[in-house]
């Protein structure tokens, strides 16, 4: 490698936890590490291994692996000239080496869920997996969870060689630097192919986790690096320095073709681990896979493009995870730095478990969602133990009736109605009564309005100072057309339980009526939102009565659900102007380039950034909107959108086999924000199909 290659890869468990770094093996991040561990699953990510400082001895000749960049502008060791090779699949793969010598490096991530665990080794070490966790020492841990990392080392050469290697650990909040101070110890416990380790902070413990290994000699040696650089927090305008403690050295003798393994493990067993071996590691890798081909072995995939589908629908697992607090499933909205989200969780849905058949999962989740409905409004964000939820978001709720929606036809699973069906009525009552935020339905149109200073409820949700940069108070062109295609689902299921209800039907049989009734009266409001001067929807009707021209993409939103009330002459004018203005290889914008709040890039410190992040930043995610919407409208022509950039950029681009939040408003589009987004993968896995038409029709 002749230059730093600082594209990204991506590991995790199912509970939270998660590794990433570069190609290179530079960390350019806060959020990099090999073991950052979500100790109440998906909540408290904590760092706890950065990484192993490798050095290896041929023949007296110290060659060091590593590549760190230090304050100061240093780059040091640079182990990156030495890097052969590096691949993604099945596992991230490091290969070292010169004409005499080479060293393979590999790191996995096992799921973390015990029960699959279990399964995955067919019950054996049942004792081993029930006391890995030591409650007494850590009691918020829970037993039935794990988080480890292995990592391989593989030596091939013509002479014995030693391999040295150096924990370089922390015990910080994934967000923040860890700086060397003298209220922080790391406490230490060595033994023969182990060492338990953990912080003490101003006399408080901190989490107790585990290094181990299959071979070597391990001298404890602590000391303070200090003054790492993490360029990409410098380029954000964000603490970039962290100082690393390093606890000892473990040397390993390899004769050519040998290995070493090592484990990375939250919590102290109470009863030995089995040795460590290479057999050890593969049996991982080997369970990772059967895990995915369980879970996707049915799903045919294209006729084409097989590999990529392969790995899109691995990328797709990686967002749903378990929370611990409601005992369920959830969605990290992205990776590195995001929670789960209510709003993602249910865009998201439809590509991550209905395209994929994950129909527990979706059902898991709509739920847990409508469980914590209050006032008619789902929350934005579950709480972790012992919180509340987050109410602050308008569209979550409409966007859970929508997918609901998709569920019940996806899966026909109508005994859920009965469950989910109270709880549409409840946001319907709502919305009309009036909740927070001065959500209400207009009685004068039947409109959904709401105003509220210093808060921003729809998916434009940035806000700098307590000001947010689009407010979209009144009534939001998406909100609405969300809100009509709520009232026709509400009247086709009042229908159908009618049905079943037979001669018990009348409540029902009114509720189709009022239904129906309201659902003709906004169809009929919603033409208020007609722009013909511009052939597109206007964005807003704002509470002073003024209209809000501004050409986003929320009108493609509006145009892309499951029931639509605008013409095929309006649909084909909007989708006309989106694909000129708004289209681009990765995404729509956010705003139209010809607009004066345009900002083409996303860069800066982060009142920079939200400035920029709705003002013409492209959204991956909106392509699956804009695909659905030409699809209704234009059902006889191709989608005007060339599928090649977006999906160059999933497999060679920014983190490897996943799509990023966010890219450039301004071509060449670079990407931004989260390097892994939920609905970004989503949309495209959900449209996977239509990639492949198009690469098959010479596209």
């Amino acid at each position: 490698m002749d230059e730093l290659d600082t594209r990204e890869w991506l590991l995790t468990n199912g509970l939270g936890s998660f590794a990433g770094g570069t190609v290179c093996d530079a960390h350019t991040r806060t959020y990099h590490g090999w073991l950052i561990a979500a100790l109440e699953p998906p909540s408290r990510r904590t760092l706890l291994l950065s990484h192993l400082e490798a050095t290896l001895d041929v023949a007296g000749q110290i060659f060091g692996l590593g590549t760190n960049f230090w304050g100061g502008g240093a780059v040091f060791p640079l182990g990156f000239n030495l890097l052969r090779s590096f691949e993604i699949e099945p596992v991230p793969t490091w290969i070292w080496g010169q004409d005499n010598w080479q060293l393979t490096r590999q790191l996995v991530m096992p799921y973390g869920r015990r029960e699959e665990e279990q399964r995955e080794r067919g019950g054996k070490g049942e004792q081993e997996l029930r006391n890995s966790l030591s409650s007494a020492q850590f009691p918020n841990l829970q037993p039935e969870l794990c988080h480890r990392l292995l990592i391989q080392y593989h030596y091939t050469g013509s002479q014995v060689a030693t391999l040295r290697l150096r924990p370089l650990i922390a015990d910080r909040d994934f967000h923040h630097q860890q700086s060397a101070d003298p209220g922080l110890q790391f406490w230490q416990e060595a033994g023969s192919r182990q060492v338990r380790l953990q912080a003490i902070r101003n006399g408080e413990p901190g989490t107790p986790w585990q290094l181990r290994w299959s071979a070597g000699d391990y001298q404890p040696q602590g000391l303070w690096y200090w003054n790492y650089q993490y360029l990409e927090e410098t380029r954000r305008g964000l603490g970039d320095r962290e100082d690393l403690y390093s606890t000892g050295e473990l040397s390993v003798s390899l004769q050519p073709g040998d290995a070493v393994v090592l484990e990375a493990r939250v919590g102290w067993p109470e009863a030995p681990l089995s040795d460590l071996s290479s057999v050890d590691f593969e049996a991982a890798v080997e369970a990772e896979q059967q895990r995915l081909d369980r879970l996707f072995g049915r799903l045919s995939p294209p006729d084409a493009g097989e590999p990529v589908w392969r790995q899109m629908l691995k990328a797709s697992d990686q967002f749903i995870v378990y929370r611990s607090s409601i005992d369920g499933p959830t969605v990290i909205a992205g990776y590195p730095w995001f929670n789960d989200w209510g709003r993602d969780t249910l865009i998201a849905l439809p590509g991550l478990a209905l395209a994929t058949g994950r129909f527990d999962i979706a059902r898991g989740l709509l739920e847990t969602f409508a469980r914590y409905c209050q006032q008619g409004l789902i929350p934005n964000a579950f709480p972790d133990a012992g919180g509340e939820p987050f109410y602050n978001s308008l569209d979550a709720t409409l966007w859970w009736v929508e997918t609901l929606g998709l569920y019940l036809e996806a899966s026909q699973d109508w005994d859920f109605l009965n469950f989910a069906y109270p709880v549409v009525r409840q946001i319907y009552k709502a919305f009309t009564a009036g909740t927070r935020y001065n959500i209400q339905v207009d009685a004068s149109d039947g409109l959904v309005t709401w105003d509220a200073a210093g808060v921003a409820l729809t998916w434009m949700d940035a806000v700098i100072d307590g000001l947010p940069v689009t407010p979209r108070r009144g009534k939001p062109v998406e909100i609405n057309a969300l809100w009509y295609s709520a009232l026709c689902w509400a009247s086709q299921w009042a229908e159908r339980l009618a049905r079943d209800a037979g001669e018990r039907s009348g409540n029902y049989q009114n509720q189709v009526r009022n239904y129906s009734q309201k659902a003709a009266i906004v169809k009929a409001s919603l033409s208020k939102f007609w722009n013909s001067q511009q052939g597109y929807l206007y964005d807003t009707l704002e509470p002073d009565g003024r209209a809000d021209p501004r050409i986003r993409p929320n009108a493609v939103l509006a145009l892309s659900l499951h029931h639509c009330a605008f013409s095929e002459g309006q649909g084909r004018r909007v989708l006309q102007v989106a694909r000129d203005r708004l289209l681009t290889p990765y995404g729509l914008r956010s705003l139209d380039p010809g607009d004066p709040g345009y900002i083409g890039g996303y860069a800066g410190d982060r009142w920079h950034r939200d400035r920029a992040y709705h003002q013409g930043t492209v959204w991956s995610w909106l392509i699956g909107p804009y695909i659905r919407a030409w699809q209704r409208f234009y059902p006889n022509e191709p989608v005007a959108f060339d599928w090649m950039p977006v999906l160059e950029h999933f497999q060679h681009q920014a983190c490897f086999g996943s799509i990023s939040e966010i890219f450039d408003g301004d071509a060449p589009h670079a990407p931004q924000g989260a390097i892994a987004q939920a609905w970004s993968v989503a949309e495209i896995l959900r449209h996977f199909a239509d990639s492949q038409t198009y690469n098959n029709s010479g596209g």
